[in-house]
């Protein structure tokens, strides 16, 4: 068997046009469909969505955007959904963060502040300093989602042993 590719992730938001926007403009995500209304109902989805969630789901709003290689992010807004500040656990079990990759991060940052996220970090850090050009560097998007960045891709940042 041959690894399995990476498909979609889904990112519950408070409020979906801005999310829409802020992935769409932040990161150059295309918008494949705008935010839609999804009902509890006998449709394909609407069956679906009982398996996930169980009865009593009502509704929610959903869009679905694409990187430039084809991964999907997903963005949910469920009628309960209300903006919130979390702590920031990054001990406890679940999705810690997403990561996505740009040669330009410094540009990048400063595109992701200017549309209500922040820079998590000092700075952006170097795997290898003085060696190899591999830097990374956390962020937020405006809901407290964390995004990762990364300037090379996954394979070639931990194939020499970033920790050794």
């Amino acid at each position: 068997m041959t690894a399995i590719t990476f498909s979609h992730i889904g990112i519950t938001v408070p409020d979906l046009e801005r999310a829409v926007e802020f992935y769409s403009m932040a990161f150059d995500c295309y918008v494949i469909m705008g935010p839609t209304k999804v009902s509890q109902d006998d449709s394909a989805i609407g069956q679906m969505c009982d398996d996930v969630f169980g009865t009593g789901w009502e509704s929610f709003r959903i869009a679905h955007l694409s990187t430039g290689d084809g991964i999907g992010i997903e963005l949910f807004e469920f009628p309960k959904t209300r903006p919130e500040e979390r702590p920031f656990e990054y001990w406890r079990p679940g999705i810690f963060h997403i990561c996505l990759q740009d040669q330009h991060l410094e540009e990048r940052v400063k595109l992701i502040e200017s549309l209500g996220g922040r820079q998590r970090m000092s700075q952006v850090r170097y795997y290898y300093p003085g060696e190899k050009p591999y830097r990374m560097i956390y962020c937020e998007d405006p809901f407290g989602n964390i995004i990762e960045l990364y300037s090379h891709s996954y394979e070639l940042t931990y194939s020499a042993g970033a920790y050794v």
